[in-house]
């Protein structure tokens, strides 16, 4: 099967018109029609019907169009498999200031020799799909997500779980504590105004509140870390949490808390995503540090994690 004729057809498909497709592909409208036309004779099936809104998959043309995609996808990897050592790591981090930026920090200093391209992408289906895609080698994120497995192709180990820490301004109730025990913080209203539905840290914090009775409010515009450290520090009857490895500076003034939470300690499960048939050589030198060096935390005894979270 020409290839060509296979992505010709997905760009159709995308588009929905042949001239815009072809403008997509630097070819002309007439190239797209042969190749859809050639693509149709070796299936022996009409893939799309031409309406005055432009060209509409058929049944068939549907039922091919998720192959079309795979065949694409693979061919794009085939092609990477000679090419990607050429480019850099390309890495997922949820937050320039988490932990994840943090392994990757350590995994560059142990190796400078290897170019880095740390990107941060919103979600885990959009983490997913970029790796499936190749547009990256990999992404560390908190799997799996109830109802959301991970795609057969998709590869994941846990590789550090981050104690979270109560985050008070110095006149809250809990500022003088040295730790606080997950009891002591029912009927407390813990801000976290970042937390978005049908995200990976929406379904922790969920489990968390439904586990142990807490009070999380995501209420509010989220305008960074800075805003919501400003407000922490001047609002007694506000905490929030943030992971124990996420580096944060204040203003001296500020006078804010990092307070352990014990009896059991949440932690939050990172996990390292890729491609099983990643072809950068790279990864692997990331897979076997990470196992080496970015086990701080993990395994703790007295713990906490949601049921769905990937095992130890």
């Amino acid at each position: 099967m020409d290839l060509e004729t296979v992505r010709t057809f997905v760009a159709v498909a995308d588009a929905g018109r042949f001239q815009e497709a072809a403008a997509e592909l630097a070819v002309t409208q007439q190239a797209v029609s042969k190749r859809i036309a050639a693509l149709e004779r070796t299936l022996g099936v009409r893939l799309f019907t031409r309406t005055a809104r432009g060209a509409e998959l058929t049944i068939d043309g549907q039922a091919f169009l998720t192959h079309a995609r795979e065949l694409t996808r693979v061919a794009e990897r085939a092609v990477g498999s000679v090419r990607s050592g050429r480019r850099p790591l390309r890495v997922d981090v949820i937050a320039s200031r988490g932990a994840a930026t943090g392994l990757m920090r350590g995994f560059h200093r142990a190796h400078p020799e290897t170019e880095l391209d740390v990107v941060m992408l919103f979600d885990i289906e959009t983490a997913v799909a970029a790796i499936r895609s190749g547009a990256i080698d990999a992404s560390f994120r908190a799997v799996s997500v109830p109802g959301r497995p991970l795609p057969e192709d998709v590869e994941s180990v846990r590789v550090l779980d981050e104690p979270l820490q109560l985050l008070t301004g110095p006149a809250h109730a809990l500022a003088g504590a040295r730790s606080v025990t997950v009891a002591q913080l029912a009927g407390h209203r813990i801000w976290m105004p970042g937390i978005v539905p049908g995200t990976e840290w929406a379904a922790y914090y969920d489990d968390l509140v439904a586990e142990f009775g807490l009070t999380i409010e995501a209420t509010g515009p989220n305008f960074g870390s800075d805003a919501l450290l400003d407000t922490i520090a001047d609002t007694p009857a506000l905490a929030t949490f943030m992971g124990g490895q996420t580096r944060l500076v204040w203003p001296s003034g500020h006078g804010l808390r990092r307070i352990p939470v014990t009896s059991p300690t949440p932690v939050y499960p990172h996990s390292l995503l890729w491609h099983r048939d990643s072809p950068h050589p790279a990864l692997s030198s990331l897979r076997a540090h990470l196992a080496d060096s970015a086990t701080a935390g993990h395994g703790a005894a007295d713990t906490w994690t949601p049921g769905w979270a990937l095992p130890r």
